[in-house]
């Protein structure tokens, strides 16, 4: 952390001639994640043990925290002289253009072995939650797409949502979280003292009624109904209909329910990682009502190397929400941002277990406002409870 302050010093001799990003090549290890239909069925192959088709749980749930651990954080920025050049080199463009082909070349192989791989009903599901992983991973490089300017880029976010059937993220997050984060009105910010199983229900169903709200008020000002081929909420999910229609025309109707069991799974794992990603944190009103401008103290991060290089540089989360469209390799380490103990990837395990969550992350929040428990975003029925075991440090 010291190394990201004191590196401000030197900022103004360097150039994109004498810089270059330790980080540069290590971005091509994202495309590992949309390999891992192929991976798992190579490791089974080689070893002929069936666990294998959980590949991908393993990989996120197991691998990844260990290997955070292991390899340990890097706070260090890019210097501000270098961050338009940075943003323009196409190469790191094409690290996550590269994504979505082998995303979907991974998904037609995974039907091809539930129809015709000789797959028993486990490890079909195995493989249906190794597709899973795929997806959920696939929703956070379309997020990366979906924020830039280049309508290519944009149409490539909307082809990435597809397979998790979840395209009206493109709206809500873009238009409703981006606004409402770091608020009780925000689906996708989670409460203090609001359990992950609580949390995925409110923000699945949330963020699909505040999509639609926001695409049905852009449709009322240009005069079109929003049951029109001009809502892009059910662009989005004719997309993910021929997709699957296509994919069961070719391969049969025994491939429909583990494209559900992947999409559930994909899109489950994005909650989870909005879950931890505004916990408990509050953006205040000032005296006319408003809510404060959004700043790095209300988005958790975390700059474990691994799960960042892996998940481009999401777990820079308050630099994202201070800078929507600075692209990834340019995002910086803020001091003033609130940290996770982990990568997301750990912190998701903790996340599953309620008492555990609490255990890890209620003390570090109460730390983050002082032991003022009334400036966090507290969830309205734990509202009571959590005033009386957290007692506020102004009482």
């Amino acid at each position: 952390m010291e190394a990201a302050t004191h590196a401000h010093a030197a900022e103004g001799e360097l150039n994109p001639a004498t810089w270059r990003d330790p980080k540069r090549y290590a971005w091509l290890l994202g495309l590992i994640v949309p390999l891992a239909p192929f991976l798992a069925w190579a490791d089974v192959q080689l070893t002929g043990i069936g666990a294998f088709w959980f590949f991908g749980p393993l990989l996120v749930f197991v691998f990844l925290p260990l290997l955070d651990i292991a390899v340990g954080t890097d706070a260090s920025n890019p210097p501000d002289s270098v961050i338009k050049w940075l943003e323009q080199d196409r190469y790191y463009r094409w690290c996550t253009y590269a994504f979505i082909p082998i995303q979907y070349a991974g998904l037609v192989f995974a039907c091809w072995l539930w129809a015709y791989g000789g797959l028993s009903a486990v490890e079909s599901i195995g493989l249906a939650m190794t597709v899973g992983m795929v997806s959920g991973i696939a929703i956070n490089t379309a997020h990366e797409l979906g924020h830039k300017r280049a309508s290519v880029e944009r149409w490539l976010s909307k082809v990435g949502l597809a397979q998790s059937a979840y395209g009206h993220f493109f709206i809500e997050h873009n238009r409703g979280h981006h606004v409402r984060v770091a608020t009780p009105e925000d689906p996708a910010s989670a409460r203090l003292g609001e359990g992950f199983w609580t949390f995925l229900p409110r923000t699945v169903v949330g963020s699909l009624r505040s999509a639609w709200g926001l695409e049905r008020t852009r449709l009322s000002r240009t005069g079109h109904s929003a049951w029109s081929i001009h809502n892009d909420i059910l662009n989005a999910w004719a997309m993910t209909a021929v997709l699957f229609a296509a994919l069961v025309a070719v391969f049969g109707l025994v491939v429909l329910p583990y494209l559900l069991i992947q999409a559930v799974i994909g899109f489950s794992l994005l909650e989870a990682v909005n879950y931890l990603e505004h916990y408990g944190l509050l953006r205040q009103r000032s005296e006319d009502g408003r809510y404060e401008r959004t700043r790095p103290e209300h988005s958790w991060n975390s700059n474990n190397v691994v799960s960042n290089v892996l998940l481009y540089h999401l777990q820079r989360h308050s630099d994202h929400h201070a800078n929507p469209t600075r692209r990834y390799q340019a995002l910086r380490h803020v001091d003033e941002a609130p940290q996770l103990p982990t990568g997301y990837a750990g912190m998701i395990v903790v996340a599953w277990f309620p008492p555990l969550w609490r255990r890890v992350m209620d003390r570090r929040l109460l730390e983050h406002y002082g032991g003022d428990v009334t400036r966090a975003n507290i969830e309205s029925r734990a509202r009571r409870r959590m005033l009386a075991r957290y007692r506020p440090a102004t009482s």
